[in-house]
């Protein structure tokens, strides 16, 4: 705390004794900038003193309070109370703020005792975990299971990949661009917070308009640039606030191609990069990425939509009439990858996801500074639901791109979801072709982010050059040096740049510090501080506008006038003249930020020819390692940074070397050397799309939307089967999906003589599935907590509701529940409700899809039941499905569980169970384990998936990861063409523990309030976040009603335009 008079002040007051001043000095830092006499001092306990009748509450201040809370605060709080005119007022605040402080200081060490308990038994229970997966690693197999298991496909496969040499050189990047022209890939990428455009980005504006919009902009121009890559869509959130530009509320923007002979620009009607704005959330506003969560559902369903358009689109263009699916949605950042993850699931292909920054790496940093706790941390984060959301991203990615190494093996392993010495054993047990036991985990790979050198002409990294030849062009100097130049009384002297937003974690106060201490830096160089765009600090957010008035401050109190520079305004085209500024007066640039995920910037300023000083937590090590043109320093350590900055501005040798070091190398942070990285991993994968679409099917569906074209599918196979209890009983058993699809489709060949034999019209007599492209609404029958009498009536009352159009087949019904298809035919027939009343039962909590069919003749026993099952479904839902190993696991869990309570609190529902739903009944709901626990005990030992509560938390189901109820409903868009905005969903007031995604998204919801509703237990009070931060309840298409009956329901049928007045 060294030259902080304020302290001493503060501090005599506290006393009330001016002549304890020479004690105080000495233990504040003596107020002079020499820390020397503190240092022996702070090794004497404060405890001691009291005891020996000499406590110093000075003393115990400088040591126990200020080391762990913010300078500034304390500041504002003293010249508050210092402001008071009478001594003895003055003295009790001063009295009652230390205790008030003091309590502060306790209440950190408390938050810090429980995060070590909690970080111990967290440790403990992934050790026992992952013990068991050893265990089950550790069983040997019999060479027969060998070889059966090393003929199936994994995506973890990596016996195809290919090593390229390093784009190095022109003729490697042609030749590379020759081998994959003829390719035609669609790319989607998601960034669905920030302000986002293709020219003129204004970065800095907010804390979500940054790095990453900037890398991900370039990143699709870059894709959209390369060889084989025919369209990229960037898809983000369209703005039409009246406080943004109008550019963000344009539908679409088309990005202008990468200038540069090392790209090939593939022509094409609907060819390039886009960036593609989906209208979701309130249109007038623009919303913080800590408040999108209630509208990530709605977002899914737009980008759905338009994914689904435009892969037909250019099936027509380049596809030979065959739609062209994305061969990878790449979500950057944990809001977009829930969406990736969603969009991925109903599509059926290859997931890839980046953080940019992780949500568990900030709360460990945020804990650490001990003045908020878990909660508050969440209120204002919504921590917990980001975090989820990367767990998420775990589950369904195939590949997680990280910039750097030391984010993959310090940042991700903080995860459930990732374990490095797990993922290496798996992909070992891949290659020998040996069971993974239904375990899985994404590839971790480190591409470093790319940037594009042609805008940077020759003069900008010539290594001869002089700070003097600026004079030698005949170019007038752009606008911004000389705003940059009228801050400095000697500007000729060489400059330090720093470009960052005023965040916190930027630490830029303690660069200030680091210069303004450091007498012959400030004497040798100028600092410039590019802090965004800023018009009045009062209308910033508090958060910014408090790191600005520090830095005014630091200034004014250093009297750095003239020796710093920090303009109010710059646009982002601007941003290379402040680097060629820097670069013609020899100076450094300097990110000595807390933590930096990657350090794009610094990449930059190397392109200019700029040597860095840099953080050495993150990123920037892994690019000093690669340019070797700068000094890492500890961001905490002001002297180091100061000496750092020190060495470079004055020893024009090692200047020189630098500069010279980071230009030779820069080409390896080249755009073609990150796209061909990129595609050469994104190539490995395994190609998915949804599979009923097959090239040598004349019968395929060209129009999804066309009924006659729908019954056309009768040939399909996977739909002509009537769904047994003996198969279902013996799918759940067989554990290797592939084997029971084969059984299944054994038994559909048999029936599929009759069928062929049938004409088109007798076959709609008796199929009613396909008349789901026929309807011009659907209505969702989704109430979860209610009794089985009342939900008969409810299903009853709808039908009354909607009779008219039910007779005029404009309106269809789909079922559904987390009841097996068996249970649901008991149910029906209890209330008289005839199977053909419904086009489709969504079963399982999500995991089977089901179609009614009235047709008896192909029945071939009484224990039959009068349902197809969609087999194509159960393809799009499989994807990492654990299968026999992911039941045993569960089953040693529950027996576990049961063991620990002294009672059978969860045992297996084998006949409620399928192949894709592993059932347990839960007999004591308060003793059950909350649904967040067992989804984390399951991922630490690398198995994913879906874990909800239903039947009023009295059963437990366990269903594919990227399967559930809502899942199943865009599903019906894209296999039959169901409009998502023409559904209509009715839910209670509580629900499964799914009950959240039925809430969101495009579809209208009907919310049935009353009594009749069950009141939520145990098991859906313990959640990770509240409702309220996921949901929106004011969405246009959201209503409620009381009670059930008819009139009720009729009234808001109405008010969406389903019935008439």
């Amino acid at each position: 705390m060294a030259g902080n008079d304020w302290i001493n002040s503060y501090l005599e007051a506290i006393l009330d004794a001016g002549g304890a001043a020479g004690e105080i000095s000495a233990a504040a830092g003596g107020g002079s900038g020499v820390a020397g006499a503190s240092g022996e001092k702070r090794d004497k306990s404060s405890l001691m003193l009291r005891e020996r009748g000499r406590f110093s509450p000075a003393r115990y201040f400088v040591e126990e309070v200020i080391s762990g809370f913010d300078e500034t605060d304390l500041y504002k709080t003293w010249v508050r109370t210092s402001a008071m005119r009478s001594p003895q007022e003055r003295n009790t605040r001063l009295e009652n703020m230390s205790w008030r402080i003091w309590n502060l200081a306790r209440k950190k060490k408390q938050i810090e005792g429980e995060e070590a308990s909690r970080l111990s038994k967290q440790h403990q229970e992934r050790e026992e975990a992952r013990q068991y997966a050893a265990a089950d690693f550790s069983e040997d197999l019999s060479e027969g299971e060998k070889g059966e298991n090393s003929n199936e496909p994994s995506i973890h496969d990596e016996r195809t990949m290919t090593r390229m040499p390093r784009i190095g050189s022109t003729d490697a990047i042609e030749a590379w661009a020759s081998q994959h022209k003829d390719k035609k890939l669609y790319i989607v990428l998601i960034s669905i917070h920030g302000l986002i455009r293709g020219e003129n980005m204004e970065l800095g504006r907010d804390s979500d308009t940054g790095g990453q919009v900037k890398y991900v902009v370039e990143l699709a121009r870059a894709l959209g640039s390369t060889p084989g890559i025919y369209r990229v869509d960037l898809l983000t959130r369209q703005i039409s606030a009246p406080d943004v530009d109008w550019s963000y509320g344009e539908p679409t923007e088309m990005l202008s191609p990468i200038c540069s002979e090392n790209f090939g620009h593939e022509m094409g009607e609907s060819s390039g990069a886009y960036i593609v704005r989906i209208p979701f959330g309130p249109r007038d506003k623009y919303i913080p990425k800590e408040h999108l969560w209630p509208y990530i559902q709605e977002f899914v369903d737009g980008a759905l939509v338009h994914i689904v358009q435009m892969s037909k689109v250019l099936g027509e263009q380049v596809g030979s009439g065959q739609p062209v699916w994305p061969v990878v949605i790449h979500g950057h950042y944990a809001d977009a990858g829930d969406s990736a993850a969603l969009l991925s699931g109903a599509l059926n292909v290859p997931m890839v996801f980046t953080g940019h920054s992780l949500g568990r790496d900030k709360l460990e940093q945020i804990l650490k500074q001990g003045r908020q706790t878990r909660d508050e941390i969440n209120a204002t984060y919504k921590i917990m639901r980001r975090i989820e959301a990367e767990e998420l991203c775990l589950d369904a990615s195939e590949i997680i791109i990280t910039s750097t190494r030391q984010e993959i093996e310090q940042q991700w392993g903080l995860y459930d979801g990732f374990d490095l010495t797990m993922a290496r054993k798996l992909r070992a047990r891949i290659k020998r072709g040996v069971s993974c036991f239904g375990r899985y985990m994404p590839r971790m790979i480190a591409i470093p982010p790319g940037m594009e050198f042609s805008h940077i002409a020759p003069h900008d990294v010539d290594l001869d050059g002089e700070a003097g030849n600026e004079d030698d062009s005949a170019s007038p100097d752009p606008p911004i040096w000389a705003d940059i130049m009228r801050f400095f009384s000697n500007p000729r002297k060489p400059m330090i740049l720093a470009l960052a937003r005023p965040d916190p974690k930027k630490n830029i106060t303690t660069l200030i510090k680091a210069f303004g201490e450091h007498r012959e830096l400030r004497n040798l160089a100028n600092l410039t501080l590019i802090m965004g765009n800023r018009d009045v600090i009062d209308e910033m957010s508090s958060t910014n506008a408090a790191v600005l008035t520090s830095v005014l401050k630091l200034i004014d109190k250093y009297d750095l006038y003239g020796q710093v520079a920090y303009p109010k305004h710059h646009k982002q085209s601007e941003v290379p003249d402040i680097y060629r500024l820097a670069a013609r007066t020899k100076g450094v640039f300097i990110n000595c930020a807390f933590i930096e995920p990657f350090g794009l910037t610094l990449i930059e300023a190397a392109a200019y020819g700029l040597p860095m000083v840099a953080t050495r937590n993150g990123g920037p090590v892994d690019i000093h390692r690669v340019l070797d043109n700068g000094i890492l320093v500890d961001p905490h350590n002001q002297n180091e940074i100061a000496e750092a900055l020190y060495k470079l501005v004055s020893d024009k040798h090692l200047w020189a070397q630098c500069r010279q070091n980071g230009l030779k190398n820069i080409h390896q942070f080249s755009w073609p050397e990150h796209c061909k990285n990129y595609l050469s991993r994104v190539g490995t994968l395994k190609p998915r799309h949804p599979r009923w679409q097959k090239s040598n099917d004349a019968t395929e569906i060209s129009e999804a939307d066309s009924p006659e074209d729908s019954l056309r599918d009768v040939h399909d196979i996977s739909l002509n089967l009537k769904l047994s209890l003996d198969s279902e009983k013996s799918g759940s058993k067989e554990g290797n999906s592939n084997i029971v699809r084969r059984h299944l489709e054994d038994a559909v060949q048999k029936l599929s003589i009759s069928v062929s034999a049938s004409s088109v019209e007798g076959l709609s007599e008796n199929v009613r599935w396909p008349s789901l492209c026929g309807r011009k609404h659907i209505i969702v029958i989704a109430v979860d907590s209610v009794q089985d009498a009342d939900f008969v009536q409810i299903i009853k009352n709808i039908f009354e509701a909607s009779s008219y159009r039910r007779l005029s087949c404009s309106v269809g019904f789909v079922l559904s529940t987390s009841k097996s298809i068996s249970e649901i035919h008991a149910l029906l027939i209890s209330g008289g409700i005839e199977t053909s009343d419904f086009d489709a039962f969504i079963c399982n909590s999500g995991s089977d899809l089901c179609y009614p069919s009235s047709s008896s003749e192909d029945m071939l026993s009484p224990a039959e039941l009068p349902f197809m099952i969609d087999l194509d479904y159960h393809t799009q839902i499989e994807y990492r499905w654990g299968g026999e190993g992911l039941r045993k696991t569960l089953i040693r869990w529950a027996a576990e569980k049961n063991s620990e309570s002294g009672q059978n609190v969860i045992v297996e529902d084998e006949e409620s169970s399928s192949t894709y739903c592993i059932s347990f009944k839960v007999t004591n709901t308060e003793a059950a384990s909350p649904v967040k626990e067992i989804r984390r005990t399951m991922r630490i030992q690398a198995l994913r998936c879906h874990v909800l509560y239903s039947h009023d938390g009295s059963k437990l189901n366990v269903i594919p990861v990227l399967a559930s109820r809502s899942q199943a409903l865009r599903y019906l868009y894209i296999r039959w063409g169901v409009e998502l905005s023409n559904m209509t969903v009715v839910v209670g007031e509580s629900g499964d523990t799914d009950y959240e995604s039925l809430l969101g998204g495009v579809h209208k919801t009907i919310i049935l309030k009353g009594s009749f509703n069950a009141v939520p237990n145990q098991v859906h009070a313990a959640r990770s976040y509240s409702l309220q931060d996921v949901v929106s309840f004011e969405k246009p298409g959201l209503a409620s009603v009381e009670g059930y009956g008819p009139d009720n329901l009729k009234s808001a049928l109405q008010k969406f335009g389903i019935l008439k007045d």
